[in-house]
């Protein structure tokens, strides 16, 4: 395996960088959090959406780049390295990659030109209280060429954001995933207060109607398509974990240089270099093992195993990471004038969507023992 990306990928990755770097500053981001609004960033979203970077996974009969997860997960770290308040993930992972793999050729004409240049944008509803993705509560009853859905879906990032919706529902053959308008009658949006102030949404449909034409992929095949979101989006959280990560890391490591007692930079403490060092290599294995389940899902490969890993690095080594660089900026890493709080949350924010470390092991040990280990 080769995780060096070639010439083509570095320019694009590095466009991304600039981009964001340059827009999504600490300054704008605070001129965002305190106007109380949406945590959205329309002209971000818009210089994304003009420079390509937003339909990479489009092929290039739509508009798009023609490229895949890979990349996608590549421009995903730098979203995470800023903490971008923008849909990225949810339109390129949930929008964009489904409606390629699954989508009829009207659906692709209809709306892979619009995903790529960011004019709409699309994310899923997966999840339910006390259920999993695959086998949703929401029911679609048919209804002539018509679907009628009822039921709720609950955490679905920006969902009031979203033009579209990718909702699973159940059928009396299966699963099936539909394509729904956000404002659709009957989809009722209640937004969600977060800690990170990451859009999310409470939906709930009470006899949404959906065409037949609006069905993702085969009706009654929707579980398999489901599980592939899971794997994609868990696959992007750890992508996303990466560049929250590093970025912690940069941010402590400039701060033990220049912040000074007894005369001599903090860094010079050996607690201090350890405490740095372990954070670090942790790191270094988010990266690696994050990079592993994006390039095994680009190349096509089984990738269930990786990002298992993956996401057991994220969250137990994203949490240590983040604490870390809290704990050795002091009281600093605690001013909301100081860029750092936004990073601790996001990891914090991130351990939780992720499902937290134990339950990862318990995981990535239920695998192991159904597969083995090759």
């Amino acid at each position: 395996m080769d995780f060096s990306f070639n010439d083509d990928q570095q320019a694009l990755i590095g466009l991304a960088d600039q981009i964001l770097t340059e827009k999504a500053t600490h300054e704008s981001l605070r001129a965002i959090e305190r106007a109380g609004t949406v945590r959205f960033d329309a002209d971000l979203w818009s210089a994304l959406g003009e420079a390509g970077l937003i339909g990479v996974a489009v092929p290039e009969e739509f508009g798009g780049s023609g490229m895949g997860f890979l990349e996608v997960a590549a421009i995903v770290e730098k979203v995470g390295k800023t903490v971008a308040p923008v849909p990225y993930l949810e339109t390129t992972v949930f929008g964009v990659l489904p409606i390629v793999a699954h989508g009829t050729t009207k659906q692709k004409q209809a709306l892979l030109p619009k995903l790529g240049t960011g004019e709409l944008i699309v994310t899923a509803a997966l999840l339910e209280n006390l259920r999993e993705p695959a086998e949703p509560g929401l029911v679609a009853r048919a209804d002539g060429d018509e679907f009628v859905l009822d039921g709720s879906k609950i955490a679905v990032r920006a969902g009031q954001l979203a033009d579209k919706l990718l909702v699973p529902a159940k059928t009396d053959g299966g699963v099936t995933v539909f394509l729904v308008d956000r404002l659709a009658a009957g989809v009722v949006v209640q937004e969600l207060e977060t800690t990170t102030r990451q859009p999310e949404a409470d939906l709930v449909f009470s006899g949404v109607r959906v065409s037949a034409g609006d069905v993702l992929g085969t009706v009654d095949g929707g579980a398999a398509i489901v599980s592939e979101l899971v794997l994609l989006g868990n696959a992007a959280l750890c992508a996303y974990a990466v560049g929250i990560c590093e970025e912690a890391l940069a941010m402590t490591a400039e701060y033990t240089k220049t912040r000074k007692q007894f005369d001599q930079p903090i860094a010079m403490f050996q607690a201090v270099g350890h405490r740095m060092a372990d954070a670090y290599i942790d790191t270094e294995a988010v990266r690696l093992t994050a990079r592993q389940a994006a390039w095994r899902i680009g190349a096509g490969l089984p990738s269930e195993a990786a990002v298992a890993i993956a996401k057991y690095y994220a969250s137990a080594g994203g949490d240590r990471i983040v604490h870390a660089a809290q704990h050795l900026h002091g009281g600093v890493g605690v001013d909301r004038d100081y860029p750092l709080h936004r990073f601790f949350l996001a990891a914090r924010h991130l351990q939780l969507s992720l499902g937290g470390e134990t339950r990862q092991l318990q995981n990535l040990g239920r695998l192991l023992a159904r597969e083995g280990y090759a």
